[in-house]
């Protein structure tokens, strides 16, 4: 399927940018640095350790209002650091963000963000799936569940795969359709199924809003297969 690549570039972007650690090693160093490890990994915290949590929650509240404000706000940077492929301060943000509000499903969303970036994707499934316990009807993560999926099934070209994405993709439209991510990837998904009706009707879906998750060169791909 290499002559995907273009139709792919957004939906393998986290799992094909170099990374200074991978999920082993990532793993083993958490061992030692639980702030690299979910919900700190759930280890019992120093009395000191406990002090400085609560003089973050303390801070960051009195600063946002309340703690769920802050949580959000802690996601919003976790999630520029992962953009900027700074796993390490990504992960450190989003598990103060969970300090703040646990049950913020967001936070299990970036927890999933990171492992997807180090290509633990049965790690960044269950976390995901946290998430969706939470609230079954995120479409944030219902997409990034499903992009792992596609790119599952991008290499192991398994019916199987390709159902769980399917399935996953049109939840999340269910109940977002204005999401962009899911629209794109959607399309995307269709064009490698060669369902041309479909992989259109998203695409315009997406770029009616604003197209702004359409990646260079995917336009071109698309209306040239699909003529």
């Amino acid at each position: 399927m290499k002559n995907l690549i273009i139709a792919l570039l957004s939906l393998l972007s986290y799992t094909t940018m170099a990374q200074e650690i991978d999920a082993e090693s990532w793993k083993k160093e958490a061992q030692t640095n639980i702030r690299l490890a979910p919900k700190y990994g759930n280890a019992i915290k120093s009395e000191a350790e406990k002090v400085a949590d609560a003089e973050l929650i303390k801070s960051y509240t009195e600063r946002e209002g309340t703690p769920k404000k802050a949580s959000e706000l802690l996601v919003q940077l976790g999630f520029s650091y992962l953009n900027k492929g700074d796993l390490k301060t990504a992960m450190y943000r989003f598990n103060q963000a969970w300090l703040l509000d646990p049950k913020n499903e967001n936070v299990q969303w970036g927890f999933g963000g990171v492992y997807f970036r180090l290509g633990d994707f049965e790690s960044a499934i269950e976390q995901y799936d946290e998430g969706l316990k939470i609230n079954p009807k995120s479409s944030d993560i219902l997409t990034d569940k499903a992009t792992i999926y596609v790119s599952k099934y991008d290499k192991s070209e398994s019916a199987a795969d390709l159902k769980m994405a399917t399935s996953l993709f049109k939840q999340s439209y269910k109940f977002d359709p204005t999401n962009q991510n899911t629209l794109f990837k959607m399309s995307v998904l269709y064009y490698i199924t060669d369902d041309c009706v479909n992989a259109k009707r998203y695409f315009l879906e997406c770029k009616k809003l604003g197209g702004k998750q359409i990646t260079p060169g995917y336009e071109e791909a698309l209306y040239k297969k699909c003529k």
